[in-house]
C-alpha cells in the first residue's frame, strides 16, 4: 500500500505517526543541547496581552503581491528546520531563505499543538512557534485549516487523542470550526491564503461508497464565511481530494492511469454548491496501483492533465496542496529524484498551476528521509540543503505566477526544456551523459543533470 496520505488505514498509520509525538517528544535520541519542538507542557495557551502583541507584531510583515507569488513551495510537517542542532538549524533556516517559498502549515498536528483544546480556551503557542520560523525564512505563510479539536468530533474537552486526528468535526460543529478558523485569521493577519481541511479526511461515507461532498461542502461555506467576515481580501479554497486512481471507469484517464470518478464528482460537487472561492486544491502523486507508467518521466503527465481538466470543469487558479512526483520507496539516487520532480515541475508550470506545494518529510533521527529538502539537522553539520531543495527554488524563483513561457527546441526527445525570456531550465532524463542541442546551442548534460541557462530574447 502505497503510504500517501489517502483516506483510509494509510493515512490513518502515517498521520498519528506524524502528529503524535507533537504532544511530547521522547528524550532518547536526542542530541545534546539540542532546540526542541514544543510539547504539551512547555506549550500553554497564551494570555490575550500576548496574542494581542503577537499580532500586532506579525501585521506589519511584508507582503508580496500576485506578481511575486513563487508558485512552489512546501508544507512544514512534524519535523522541520526549528527541531537540532543550533548550527544546524541555522544552516537549513538559511538555505531556505536563499528563495522565497510558499510554506504552509496546517493548524493542528504535523507540528502543530490542539489550538482549542475546550471550547474558546486557545494554545496557539505551537502554531506561532512555527508561523515565526515561516516569517524569519522569508517565506510566502500559507495556513491549512485542519485538523479539528477533540470535542468538535465526539471526543473530551481538554484531551486530545491524536489517534483520532483524522476524525472530521461532526456536523453540529461545523460552525465551531469555522469560528475557530476566524480566530486563526485574526491572529495571523498577514496570512491571506487558506486552505480548508485536508485530504476530506473523515469525509467518506462507507455505506455509500463515496465521499460526503454534502457535509464538506457545508462545513467549507462556513469557513469561507467566517474568513471572508474577518477580511475579504483573504483567499480561500477546497476540496482538497487526493486525485488517486481507481480500478473503474474514469472520464479522465490517460497513459499515465486514471483519476477516480468519485473524485472528480466531489470537485464537481463542491463547485456547483460552493458560496464562493478563489481556488481549487487537489493532492496527488504520479504512482498508480499498477506502478509508475508509462515510466517514471512520462508519469508526471498526469499532473498537466489533471490540470487541463480543472480549468476546463472547475476554472479556478489550481492549487497541489500535496504533490509527489516519487513512488513510495523507489531507491533512487538524489540526483535521479531531483530530475523527476524537474520534469514534473515543467508539467505543472506549463499548464498554469497557482501553487505547488512539496510535503517535506523530516524524521526525528539523524538522516534525511528520502526526497528531503535539507539534511537533518539533529545532526552536527547538517540542515544542508538537497538538489531537490535546489530544484524547487530555481523554478520558485525563475517561474513565478503569470510568468510567459517560450518555445524552445530542444534534442533529442529524452531532454526535456522550460524557457522564460531570461532563463532555460534544460533537463536530462537519460541515467548517462547526453549530447543536446538547446536552441542552436550544443551541450552535454551529465546523467539526470538539471542545467539552469541564461538566455538572450530575440
Amino acid at each position: 500500500m502505497r503510504l500517501r496520505r489517502l483516506a483510509g488505514t494509510a493515512a490513518g498509520v502515517l498521520a498519528a505517526g506524524l502528529v503524535m509525538m507533537a504532544c511530547s517528544v521522547p528524550e532518547s535520541g536526542a542530541s545534546s543541547g539540542a532546540t526542541r519542538p514544543p510539547s504539551a507542557a512547555s506549550s500553554g495557551a497564551a494570555s490575550p496581552s500576548a496574542q494581542s502583541e503577537a499580532s500586532a507584531a506579525t501585521a506589519e510583515a511584508p507582503v508580496r503581491g500576485p506578481r511575486g507569488w513563487p508558485v512552489f513551495g512546501f508544507t512544514h510537517t512534524q519535523y522541520t528546520a526549528d527541531y537540532g542542532e543550533p548550527k544546524a538549524l541555522a544552516t537549513a533556516q538559511r538555505a531556505i531563505g536563499e528563495q522565497r517559498l510558499l510554506q504552509n502549515q496546517h493548524i493542528m498536528g504535523f507540528g502543530a499543538l490542539n489550538p482549542e483544546p475546550s471550547p474558546g480556551k486557545y494554545d496557539f503557542g505551537s502554531l506561532d512557534d512555527r508561523m515565526d520560523l515561516i516569517r524569519r525564512t522569508g517565506g510566502f505563510p500559507v495556513i491549512t485549516l485542519c485538523c479539528a479539536p477533540d470535542w468538535m468530533k465526539g471526543g473530551r474537552e481538554g484531551r486530545t487523542n491524536w489517534n483520532h486526528i483524522e476524525v472530521a468535526p461532526a456536523r453540529k460543529h461545523y460552525q465551531d470550526f469555522a469560528d475557530l478558523a476566524a480566530k486563526v485569521a485574526e491572529r495571523y493577519p498577514y496570512v491571506t491564503h487558506f486552505i480548508v481541511w485536508n485530504e476530506l479526511k473523515g469525509f467518506f461515507d462507507e455505506g455509500r461508497h463515496r465521499w460526503d461532498y454534502e457535509g464538506y461542502t457545508d462545513m467549507y461555506n462556513r469557513v469561507y464565511k467566517a474568513l471572508k467576515k474577518v477580511n475579504p481580501k483573504i483567499q480561500v479554497g477546497g476540496p482538497y481530494p487526493v486525485m488517486a486512481d481507481f480500478d473503474a471507469p474514469s472520464e479522465l484517464k490517460g497513459d499515465w492511469g486514471n483519476v477516480d470518478q468519485r473524485v472528480l464528482d466531489v470537485l464537481r460537487y463542491w463547485d456547483k454548491h460552493k458560496k464562493g472561492a478563489d481556488f481549487v486544491v487537489v493532492d496527488g502523486s504520479a504512482e498508480t496501483d499498477q506502478g509508475m507508467t508509462p515510466d517514471d518521466f512520462g508519469a508526471q503527465e498526469k499532473f498537466a492533465a489533471v490540470n487541463q481538466w480543472l480549468h476546463k470543469h472547475i476554472g479556478l487558479p489550481i492549487w497541489w496542496a500535496e504533490w509527489y512526483p516519487e513512488p513510495d520507496d523507489s531507491g533512487w539516487t538524489d540526483a535521479k529524484r531531483a530530475a523527476v520532480a524537474a520534469v514534473s515541475m515543467i508539467e505543472l508550470t506549463r499548464t498554469k498551476s497557482a501553487a505547488v506545494l512539496y510535503w517535506n518529510r523530516q524524521e526525528e533521527g539523524g538522516q534525511c528521509p528520502p526526497g528531503c529538502l535539507w539534511t537533518s539537522p539533529r545532526q552536527r553539520g547538517g540542515g544542508q540543503p538537497t538538489v531537490l531543495l535546489k530544484a524547487l527554488q530555481g523554478f520558485a524563483r525563475w517561474f513565478p505566477l503569470g510568468v510567459k513561457t517560450v518555445a524552445v527546441k530542444v534534442s533529442p526527445a529524452s531532454v526535456r526544456a522550460l524557457a522564460r525570456d531570461e532563463t532555460t531550465v534544460v533537463v536530462n532524463t537519460e541515467p548517462s551523459a547526453v549530447a543536446a542541442t538547446v536552441d542552436g546551442k550544443r551541450m552535454k548534460l551529465a546523467p539526470y543533470e538539471i542545467r539552469w541557462i541564461p538566455r538572450t530574447s530575440s
